[in-house]
C-alpha cells in the first residue's frame, strides 16, 4: 500500500531513507534546509552535496518548504541533526496530521537540555503523536544502505503496534528492521557510541593498533551501559544493534564522521578547522558535552568520555589522554 511520507532532513541519511521508501512505492517528500539542495535534487535526481553518485527514485520529490513537506503526510521521518530537531519539529508540528506516525532517525542528545530526541519530541509534538513515536537506530552507514548493501537496524517505540508499523514501512530485502521496546536504551546507545568513535579515531591516528581499539570498544561499551542503566535503560539493549552493533561500525568504518574527527585530532589539527572542512555533522562532538554532563549528574564514572571531552574542549593532547586511561587505578572488569 502506497503511503504519503515526509522525510525532514536531506543529509546523507535522510536522503537515503527517503530514497528507500520511494523505491518501495511510497510517495515521498524530502525537506531540505538548503534551498539549493532541494533544487539540485529536483534538477538532477541526485543529492550532489550529501549523497553524490546515488540516483534518486522518481517517487521522491524535494522541497525547501517545511509545511509543504509534512502536509497530509501519513508518516513523518525526522532526520535533522540532533541539535536542530526541537526547532524544526516545533515548526512542523502544526501541519502534521494528528494520526500520523512519527519516526525519528536522528542520533544525539540535545546539549542545552540533556534531553534525548524522544524527550524533545514529547516537548514539541501533541501527546498522541509523541506517545506513538518510533526511533530508528543501528549500524547503518548511509552510503552502504543507498547502495543496497545488507543492513540490520532496530526501531524502538513504547507503542508496540507503532513499532511494527515502522518495521513494515522500512523493511526491504536489504534493510532488515527489528523492533524494541527500550526507547531510552536505543536512543542513548545511538548517541553515546559517537563519543567512543572519536576516541577510536584518536587511537588510530596515534598508530596504537588493534589491541587498543579492541580495548576502547569494549570498555566504551561498558561506560555506555553504566550510564544507560543509571538513566533507566535496559542493559541488553547495549549488546544489540543500537549498542554494540553501531559501536563496532562507527569505531572501525572509514565512512564514520566521528572516527574521522578523532583521527584528524590525533594528527594535530584543531577541532574548529576539522569541523569547518566537513560537509556533514559529526554528532559525537556535541554529544561529548552532553554525555559528560549526564555522567556528572547521574554520578556515573565514564573515563573515556571524560578524556575525549578534555581533548575536544580543554586542549588535552590525545596521547596524554591515553596515558591517563592506562594509568587509572586498577579495577575489576565488571563494576558499577
Amino acid at each position: 500500500m502506497s503511503r504519503r511520507v515526509a522525510v525532514i532532513g536531506a543529509g546523507s541519511w535522510g536522503t537515503t531513507l527517503a530514497n528507500l521508501l520511494a523505491k518501495k512505492g511510497h510517495r515521498v517528500r524530502l525537506w531540505a534546509y538548503e534551498e539549493d539542495v532541494a533544487g539540485a535534487i529536483t534538477a538532477t535526481r541526485e543529492n550532489p552535496r550529501y549523497l553524490p553518485g546515488i540516483p534518486l527514485h522518481p517517487g521522491l520529490a524535494a522541497t525547501h518548504r517545511l509545511e509543504e513537506a509534512v502536509a497530509e503526510a501519513e508518516v513523518v521521518v525526522s532526520v535533522t541533526p540532533s541539535q536542530h530537531v526541537r526547532r524544526v519539529m516545533a515548526e512542523a508540528a502544526p501541519a502534521i496530521r494528528p494520526d500520523a506516525l512519527v519516526v525519528s532517525a536522528s542520533k544525539g542528545i540535545e546539549v542545552s537540555t540533556l534531553q534525548t530526541m524522544a524527550e524533545v519530541l514529547e516537548a514539541v509534538l501533541p501527546a498522541p503523536l509523541a506517545e506513538r513515536a518510533c526511533f530508528l537506530s543501528g549500524p547503518s552507514f548511509a552510503l552502504e544502505v543507498a547502495r543496497e548493501q545488507p543492513t540490520a537496524v532496530t526501531v524502538a517505540s513504547r507503542d508496540e503496534a507503532a513499532a511494527r508499523e515502522a518495521q513494515s514501512l522500512f523493511q526491504t530485502e536489504y534493510f532488515r528492521v527489528y523492533t524494541n521496546r527500550d526507547v531510552r536504551g536505543v536512543e542513548l546507545a545511538g548517541a553515546l557510541k559517537n563519543v567512543i568513535a572519536l576516541a577510536a579515531g584518536m587511537a588510530a591516528g596515534l598508530g596504537l593498533g588493534h589491541n587498543a581499539l579492541a580495548a576502547l570498544i569494549t570498555r566504551g561499551l561498558a561506560e555506555m551501559t553504566r550510564l544507560g542503566r543509571a538513566l533507566g535503560a535496559e542493559d541488553s539493549t547495549f549488546a544489540g544493534l543500537a549498542g554494540m552493533g553501531d559501536l563496532i561500525l562507527t569505531c572501525t568504518g572509514e565512512l564514520s564522521r566521528n572516527r574521522t574527527v578523532g583521527l584528524e585530532l590525533a594528527k594535530g589539527r584543531r577541532l574548529e578547522d576539522i569541523l569547518a572542512s566537513m560537509t556533514m555533522v559529526a554528532e559525537g562532538v556535541a554529544t561529548t558535552r552532553a554525555a559528560q554532563a549526564l555522567a556528572e549528574r547521574a554520578g556515573v564514572e565514564m573515563p573515556i568520555v571524560r578524556e575525549v571531552h578534555a581533548v575536544l574542549f580543554e586542549g588535552r593532547n590525545p596521547r596524554v589522554a591515553v596515558e591517563n586511561l592506562m594509568l587509572r587505578e586498577p579495577k575489576p572488569e565488571n563494576w558499577r
